[in-house]
């Protein structure tokens, strides 16, 4: 499955890319995030991996970030490795009048077991959470809104 979703954030794209690259700042736009654990490489850097947590519902579910290609502060390419899914993503930021960046992210997911059969009936449910954290990432990026004071 493939897809791409875009949003306008309203802050220079430096900031944009501080604010986004701090681990710290996951568990602000990143509904359900539980912890990050650099795993190895050079944090930041091609091949640098992380293994990152959520609780989404009941369940948790743990993946492996590895870092594609950092060309920062235009484009980021990061794969996620979890049970039964696959995803890549080619993150691209691009300058916009009055100061803002254009988030471009287009995300390639593959699937195995029973995540072929939720993908194939439930495919919105995968771009309606990425283009969720996308907005709770400009949500955050410019007003310091937190989705830790969300209610459930």
């Amino acid at each position: 499955m493939k897809y791409s979703k875009e949003i306008i954030i309203d802050l220079p794209r430096e900031e944009v890319i501080a604010k986004m690259e701090d681990p710290n700042n996951f568990k602000h736009w990143q509904k359900g995030f539980i912890s990050y654990k650099h795993l190895s490489g050079e944090p930041g850097h091609e091949q640098a991996r992380s293994k990152l947590k959520y609780k989404m519902g009941k369940r948790e579910m743990e993946m492996i970030e590895t870092i594609e290609k950092n060309n920062l502060p235009k484009k980021l390419f990061v794969s996620y490795d979890a049970k039964r899914v696959f995803n890549r993503q080619k993150n691209y930021f691009e300058e916009v009048e009055n100061n803002s960046t254009k988030w471009i992210s287009d995300n390639e997911f593959e699937f195995s077991g029973f995540m072929k059969i939720i993908a194939f009936l439930m495919p919105a449910s995968f771009m309606n959470q990425t283009y969720k954290y996308m907005k709770d990432f400009k949500t955050f990026a410019e007003n310091g809104t937190s989705v830790l004071n969300e209610q459930p």
